[in-house]
């Protein structure tokens, strides 16, 4: 059902919340989106303006990686300024009040670790924008060591133990889905009695597949997007409202 009056649907959705013992929320860009935060794929996105850098191309390829560092610091100045907005402080309130046992996020952000929700409680699809790692051995590496070897040779790093590149801890395109992440987001969709899908377009397979994941194992579906999306019709409640002024009235320091 799509919500026609937002007041109503805060209150729908208000009841819905309180019937239900362990709510999943599932987020996409849209939520932080109030945080500054650009979303990548709506038109004037960033992926509208820079192709994508496959991971094949990211591997094969020093000029890739040295493009895809160098995108990645121009971005640092967004990123490091954005906070936590409405709806990830609704959501880390319901957490606080033992509703959400986890969040799944398609967003790389780290948002939801910030607004007080514990790391091992976010449920990371597309992987973190804010550390890297060897994509050989899995060695973490902090940006400001990436940055202070590119600036030393002029040229992105490769891995100190064992010499394979350095990239963003983040899922690129043509690389494998995290296998632990998805199954943990499929038990955790699969058990849950409320499934919130917060600004996500649901374009992005596999991970479009785990609202109708909930809905078949018995859960309600509540989809908060600007934009309609090709599951509208599998919800319980749709609310094409923003999400801050959606969400603002769950947030309870």
């Amino acid at each position: 059902m799509i919500a026609s009056d937002l007041s109503h649907a805060i209150a729908q959705l208000g009841d819905m919340i309180a019937d239900a013992s362990a709510i999943v929320p599932f987020t996409g860009a849209g939520i932080s989106t109030e945080c500054g935060i650009p979303d990548f794929r709506s038109p004037g996105g960033l992926w509208t303006r820079n192709r994508p850098i496959p991971f094949d191309e990211f591997v094969a390829s020093q000029e890739a990686r040295d493009e895809a560092w160098r995108r990645r610091f121009a971005m640092e100045e967004t990123l490091s300024a954005a906070r936590p907005g409405r709806g990830h402080r609704a959501l880390a309130s319901l957490y606080r009040a033992g509703k959400i046992p986890a969040v799944i996020t398609q967003n790389i952000d780290n948002l939801h670790q910030a607004s007080g929700i514990a790391a091992d409680a976010v449920v990371e699809l597309h992987g973190n924008t804010t550390y890297a790692r060897c994509i050989g051995c899995g060695l973490r590496v902090e940006l400001p060591r990436v940055r202070q070897l590119m600036q030393a040779s002029g040229h992105a790093p490769d891995c100190s133990a064992c010499g394979e590149p350095v990239k963003t801890a983040t899922i690129s395109f043509g690389q494998s889905m995290p296998e632990n992440e998805m199954r943990r987001a499929a038990d955790l969709a699969r058990s849950c009695d409320l499934f919130l899908v917060i600004g996500s377009s649901l374009v992005v397979w596999p991970a479009a597949g785990f609202p109708v994941m909930a809905k078949q194992a018995g859960a309600r579906l509540v989809i908060i997007n600007n934009e309609p999306t090709e599951q509208d019709d599998l919800a319980d409640l749709v609310i094409r409202h923003d999400i801050g002024e959606s969400l603002s009235p769950f947030v309870h320091n």
